[in-house]
């Protein structure tokens, strides 16, 4: 049987026009998931599961919840001057924002009016709130299992004639305390200590503390609470647990006519200054282009050597710091780099190492702009904060740890765009902070980091870096992010990024300057022959006889190094370059070592004379064979890095007696890697894997065909019946619904669904000890009255029991 509340829903949504149907079916697309209502009574059913209700409010702007908790207080149906009463609505600007606020609620279908001019509030979002406005349930609730002794004993201390009754003494309560002079009378001549409880209550939440001691509960009275409990100021609710409770009337004519609940229709005013479009580009292009260059150093480095993984897998310390020192980048860069490169599918976690993929190649060789919405597209569906680096405690968080998603990043990022979209045109915050004070505004219920000092700091940090926010407004990057337009996105990048420079600037200091981003071929020639020492807007090599050195190890040539720097380079080769290339060259393979454990042997006897007599290669155990050879006690690697941490040039040979060439093969990832998400399809969490889904269907789905279709339809269809005619849609909806009787028609038909197409779906299950859990299932198979399917909560398979499963929503 539909409760009042949804038949009032299923109503209002019959009455509503193509249009408007459209516009709720887009806004609350988690509800147009496969199989389509047949009805508006079934519409209003998945409107109101909990599930779709809490998909829905992240995105609401702090006067919508307002507004709501307003109406919640209430605990049911009023009208709009009621709410406005209630909100101290007092002039034009004011009612226009309740109006507007009221529009976004009725067009989510979380509060719509019946025929009566009544609002009402969907049922989750009236439980969302477990004391609206500080307010306790009113009288009639409080007292509903009050006996008709104790509502005498009241009336009696208030001075009033006990009824015969327990509605009439009830009634007659409920009239006394509605009446502003009588309650003030009766406040008026109670104790002092009970006048300043009662002042207090009426203020402050209700405290919910109990005291549990030697297995019992001990129910503590405060000061003064005797005399109100007495004359139903005060409530003992629950059987007598937990604190005293006041009825909302007490509270409200306590508080006095000049109180009105809280409502901030219009957004903080924040301090602006002028800003032009170009000085924002100006801005916006050089930090992105800076965290473009720094990132392809990061990934350039995970490349050529691999992070390790800790015991836990996630990149530790140590690891952070050797690519942080390779890339030239802050802690910042480093960890938003890493976490959204991982996102995107650039790098993946395999055995002890995070390695780059395939993925990672293509990457590799696209223009920087192209690079950058890589990530950034990564950036804004990430379901946590990849720059922060500490948490509460102050414990150093490390990085690709497999954080627990948290829905509250991405609504805060994108509650930032949307506070930095709104700036009137040609301003931006003085101050990029107060954005942050904006976002809370625009995304009340994103969670804050602890570790921020001022809100969302760390959201408003990352923005600056990635040139989402310039001078404190929205830059071209950042208002395609918000739209979610992935051609506009790389547009932006293309215009706001240069190409990838292919030239160096090499100096007589024996250092190569690329401006911009270097492409991928002139970052590994430079960084096989050079050290990296800075990286951002422009790159700077260092060579030394080491690198250069390095160089040759790898199998290059002198001749061959020449002619590639010289190719880059915008003039020729200066002198002191050519000369330590020749230098190095000449030193280079004047000894070999060969394994034996191992052998050393050159044409110069006076060469190997010094290292047999070397003091400090005493501990490999040097021992003179001939004039030109020498064994060593140590193993070839261990000897070949003795001497060349000696200043010596040696090269390695195989058993064969040819040269052993030192470059290292790029490591990439064997096992498949899952594709990157994409802006169209977000999977920011398990809880809002919804979402995911009914992006993809509504995509898919004609909401006009459907609200032509629901509108045809009856508003509630008849439950299946088979003994009077009325079948079920499949077999296995009667199947399920014979065993799962708890759920409704809507839930038996996405369970049934997601068996019969073999999707995913989420269940709130009841386990036999009374523990309630969601669960992801996919690969269901119903075997009555058990359901067997994947659990992706367990990664196991599971049997869960029909009649245990409480709710049913999309996967």
């Amino acid at each position: 049987m539909k409760s009042s509340s949804g038949s009032s829903l299923a109503a209002w949504l019959h009455g509503l026009d193509r249009s408007q149907l459209e516009t709720v079916l887009a806004l609350r697309r988690d509800v147009a998931a496969p199989p389509l209502p047949r009805s508006a009574g079934e519409l209003a059913d998945r409107l109101q599961r909990p599930g779709s209700v809490a998909l829905m409010l992240p995105h609401l702007m702090l006067p919508c919840l307002q507004v709501a908790e307003t109406l919640a207080a209430y605990r049911a149906p009023t009208t709009r001057e009621s709410l406005a009463d209630m909100l101290g609505v007092a002039d034009k600007e004011v009612e226009l924002g309740l109006d507007e606020a009221l529009l976004v609620l009725t067009a989510c279908a979380l509060v719509w009016p019946d025929d009566d001019g009544m609002l009402h509030l969907a049922e989750p979002l009236q439980d969302f709130w477990d004391s609206p406005l500080e307010l306790d349930p009113p009288l009639a609730v409080l007292l509903a299992n009050t006996t008709s002794y104790e509502l005498r004993g009241m009336l009696v201390a208030l001075g009033l004639k006990p009824l015969s009754t327990r509605e009439q003494r009830l009634a007659a309560l409920q009239e006394h305390h509605l009446d502003p002079e009588r309650i003030a009378e009766v406040v008026a001549r109670a104790p002092t200590a009970t006048r300043e409880l009662l002042e207090r209550r009426a203020l402050q939440a209700p405290r919910k503390d109990l005291f549990i001691m030697f297995g019992g509960v001990e129910q503590r009275i405060e000061p003064g609470a005797r005399w109100a409990l007495d004359r139903g100021l005060l409530v003992q609710w629950q059987h007598g647990y937990g604190p005293a409770r006041m009825p909302a009337e007490v509270a409200l004519l306590l508080r006095g006519p000049d109180w009105y609940a809280r409502f901030t229709p219009a957004p903080p005013a924040v301090p602006l200054a002028p800003v032009t479009p170009q000085e924002v580009d100006r801005e916006a292009a050089a930090t992105a282009t800076a965290f473009a260059a720094q990132a392809a150093a990061v990934l350039s480095a995970c490349a050529a050597a691999p992070p390790a993984r800790l015991k836990s897998g996630a990149v530790g310390a140590r690891e952070l710091g050797r690519i942080g020192k390779a890339a030239q980048c802050e802690d910042a860069v480093l960890r938003i780099t890493l976490e959204t490169a991982r996102a995107a599918g650039l790098l993946t976690p395999e055995g002890d190492h995070v390695v780059a993929t395939k993925a990672y190649d293509a990457w590799a060789e696209q223009e920087p702009g192209r690079q950058l919405t890589v990530l950034l597209q990564a950036w804004l569906n990430l379901p946590f904060t990849p720059s922060q680096t500490c948490d509460e405690d102050g414990k150093v968080l490390p990085v690709l740890a497999g954080a627990p998603p948290q829905d509250d990043c991405i609504h805060a990022r994108l509650g930032l765009l949307d506070a930095a979209a709104q700036l009137p045109a040609g301003q931006g915050v003085l101050s990029a902070p107060e954005l942050g004070t904006l976002a809370a505004w625009y995304r009340p219920l994103a969670e804050q980091s602890p570790v921020d000092e001022t809100p969302f700091a760390t959201t408003v940090r990352e923005a600056e870096l990635l040139g989402v926010l310039a001078r404190g407004a929205l830059s071209p990057l950042g208002a395609a992010l918000l739209t979610d337009d992935t051609k506009q996105l790389r547009a932006a990048g293309r215009r706001l990024l240069p190409a990838a420079t292919t030239t160096v600037r090499i100096g007589a200091d024996l250092t190569a300057v690329a401006a911009g981003t270097p492409s991928a071929r002139l970052s590994a020639l430079l960084d096989g022959v050079a050290d990296r020492e800075t990286s951002g807007t422009a790159s700077v090599w260092r060579f030394s006889p080491g690198t250069i050195r390095r160089a040759l190890d790898a199998g290059r040539t002198p001749d061959g190094i020449t002619a590639d720097l010289a190719a880059v380079a915008t003039g020729s080769l200066p002198q002191p370059l050519a000369y330590l290339i020749t230098d190095t060259a000449r030193g280079h393979g004047r000894m070999r070592i060969a394994p034996a454990l191992c052998v050393i042997h050159g044409e110069e006897p006076a060469l190997l004379a010094e290292l047999a007599a070397h003091r400090k290669l005493a501990r490999l155990g040097l021992r003179q064979l001939a004039p030109t050879v020498l064994v060593s006690a140590g193993p070839l690697d261990q000897t070949l890095a003795a001497l060349r941490a000696e200043g010596y040039a040696p090269v390695a040979e195989h058993a064969d007696g040819t040269v052993r060439i030192e470059r290292a093969q790029p490591r990439r990832a064997t096992a498949p890697v899952p594709p990157p998400r994409t802006p169209g399809a977000k999977p920011r969490s398990r809880k809002a894997a919804a979402r995911t889904v009914a992006a993809t269907t509504a995509a898919a789905t004609d909401l006009s065909a459907l609200a032509i279709d629901l509108l045809a339809a009856p508003a509630i269809l008849p439950d299946p019946d088979p003994h009077h005619g009325v079948p079920f849609g499949s077999d296995t909806e009667e199947i399920i619904a014979g065993h799962a009787r708890q759920l409704p028609l809507a839930d038996i038909r996405q369970l049934a669904h997601a068996v019969n197409e073999g999707r995913l779906v989420t269940i709130d299950y009841l386990s036999a000890a009374g523990t309630r859990t969601s669960r992801l299932i996919s690969r269901l198979d119903i075997e009555p009255p058990f359901l067997t399917a994947w659990c992706h909560l367990r990664d196991a398979e599971r049997t869960f029991t029909l009649s245990r499963i409480q709710g049913v929503m999309p996967g």
